[in-house]
């Protein structure tokens, strides 16, 4: 049976959902022993994880059973919703990777002044820093800053080069393995259309449609 064959696009197509819901499955994963060991907080963030690894399991479920039983209609919506997210995913993936600087700051001095105090100070003991950028240097006599650095010298780091430093590599990160993914998406949705438009050998060839 050659590579472009029935019996290869099946198995290329089941292979790439196993790999999604093994994705899935680590979001999921990942997310739970982040929020039992209190590495994250916010449950804001653990439902997002978590939703998306839900989402993405569902997808691969859909296209798994699909592929086996060659499902013309699974495989369509396939199509169509792996289409959908490979724009959504690769239009933040672009955004992450573009995003410069300059930005970053506004959007971190946005965050900053948003926040309630108690997570400013969360915050500020977490990354052992006080204040945000120089336009926040009373908060480097804030008593109320009870950042580690403050016992070692007069003077602190301000948070924002810190939050600066992470949010770039955080955004690389990001993008990168999102265009990675969403560029498989782009594959699963070849491999299901040519699924779709090839002819079981075993089948009855008038059942066909």
């Amino acid at each position: 049976m050659v590579c472009g064959g029935f019996a290869c696009s099946k198995n290329a197509l089941c292979a790439l959902n196993v790999v999604y819901m093994l994705v899935g499955l680590l979001l999921i994963g990942v997310a739970a022993w982040g929020k039992g060991l209190g590495l994250v907080s916010s449950i804001h963030i653990i439902g997002g994880v978590i939703a998306v690894g839900v989402f993405l399991l569902l997808i691969a479920v859909a296209g798994l059973v699909g592929a086996v039983n060659h499902h013309q209609v699974l495989l369509f919506f396939y199509m169509i919703i792996l289409g959908l997210v490979f724009i959504f995913q690769f239009g933040i993936s672009c955004s992450c990777l573009a995003i410069d600087r300059s930005k970053q700051t506004d959007v971190i001095n946005a965050s900053w002044w948003v926040m309630s105090n108690s997570t400013r100070h969360e915050l500020e003991r977490s990354f052992d820093c006080c204040g945000l950028f120089n336009l926040t240097t009373v908060y480097q006599d804030d008593p109320s800053c009870n950042a580690i650095c403050k016992n070692r010298s007069s003077t602190c780091q301000m948070c924002g080069e810190k939050f600066l430093k992470h949010s770039d590599e955080a955004l690389k990160i990001l993008g990168g393995v999102g265009l990675f993914f969403s560029f498989t998406e782009i594959l699963g949705v070849w491999l299901a259309m040519r699924f779709r438009n090839q002819k079981d050998p075993r089948a009855n060839p008038s059942a066909f449609l």
